[in-house]
């Protein structure tokens, strides 16, 4: 060999070395990096989101995902429509609350994770109300914002009872279910897999409390969706169907194993009661997640013309100013393919 090829041979290395180091992104492109809000606080609910992350399935989507809790629905809406955050878990009746005051905004809902609202009333045995028509006359506490406030007039309409057949007390949600265990309201309204367990940490036996599921008394509302913002859609695609198809692969696994996915939640918030919010997980994933829709359509999929009944009653029944288009505020156009998304 010549010193000229040898040279020759040592100066190809060392361009290709340095190019090497200088360009790693030749190698393996940067993360995509989306902050993600949830609507709640760290609880059961929110194992699927924290597994994905734990896990390593938005990772190896080529994504660098943010989880932050929440403050309810509504709040978790206006984070991504005010770009603060790029995708997030919220109820899509909040979503069609959102788009009717705020025409334009282009959120949309892209998989369905409760496929009924999980509002209800709740009342105390001892109160003889075991049906919705007992409830005229009676007072209920709630918050202004609570899901199963906002849509009274549904419940109301689906069982013929008037708007007004209730009286309404404004409370925080951390007192709500305080009072009715001391009494001092006829009932309120709340989240299905929250207010049961709230109740029972105040003392009241299981078998005492009466809960009035919205779903099985004629309100056939839509729950909580993963939605995502304008921007995030048009400029990051392939990074949103990453994102859902991580986060479907972990709720698959939530469902089948909730007992080991709600380790993700105390691995975020080691002071949770991991026996708590395992049953709090397990409520949810039975009464809203795994539904007889869900298990012929498939998880994150919506009936159409069920959707667009939904979004009239929400309109109808939170006065809103206008009637948003159904098919532009949910798409499924990033869900896995129907095989991925089957259940049992």
């Amino acid at each position: 060999m010549t010193h000229k090829t040898t040279l020759s041979r040592r100066l190809f290395l060392l361009a290709a070395t340095a190019l090497a180091f200088a360009s790693p992104t030749l190698q393996a492109a940067d993360p995509v990096k989306i902050k993600f809000t949830l609507d709640w606080r760290f609880e059961g609910p929110a194992a699927p989101f924290l597994l994905a992350k734990s896990k390593g399935y938005f990772a190896a989507e080529g994504l660098d995902v943010e989880i932050d809790a929440g403050n309810g629905s509504a709040g978790a809406v206006t984070r991504v429509a005010t770009g603060a955050y790029d995708m997030g878990f919220a109820d899509f009746n909040a979503l069609v609350e959102y788009d009717a005051k705020t025409p334009g905004s282009k959120i949309q809902g892209i998989y369905m994770v409760y496929n009924s609202t999980p509002a209800a009333v709740f009342v105390l045995k001892k109160s003889g109300v075991t049906k919705p028509a007992d409830l005229v006359g009676k007072t209920l506490a709630a918050p202004i914002f609570d899901a199963g406030r906002k849509a009274w007039p549904a419940f109301a309409k689906a069982n013929d009872l008037a708007v007004d057949a209730v009286k309404w007390q404004t409370v925080d949600p951390a007192i709500r279910e305080t009072l009715l265990a001391r009494g001092d309201v006829d009932g309120i309204t709340g989240f299905y897999f929250t207010s049961v367990l709230n109740l029972e940490a105040r003392g009241v036996k299981t078998e005492d409390i009466v809960a009035l599921q919205y779903p099985q008394h004629g309100v056939l509302l839509y729950g909580n969706t993963l939605i995502a913002s304008p921007k995030m859609l048009a400029e990051q695609p392939k990074a949103v169907e990453g994102f859902v198809r991580a986060f479907n692969k972990a709720l698959k696994e939530t469902i089948a194993t909730p007992d080991v996915a709600v380790l993700a939640v105390k691995e975020r918030d080691p002071l949770i009661n991991v026996a708590l919010e395992t049953r709090r997980l397990k409520l949810a994933l039975e009464t809203v997640v795994v539904t007889p829709e869900t298990k012929t359509i498939g998880l994150g999929a919506v009936d159409a013309e069920r959707l667009k009944r939904s979004v009239a009653d929400v309109v109808s029944a939170f006065g809103l100013p206008a009637t948003p288009d159904a098919a532009a505020l949910f798409t499924a156009a990033y869900l896995p393919p129907a095989a991925d998304r089957a259940i049992k």
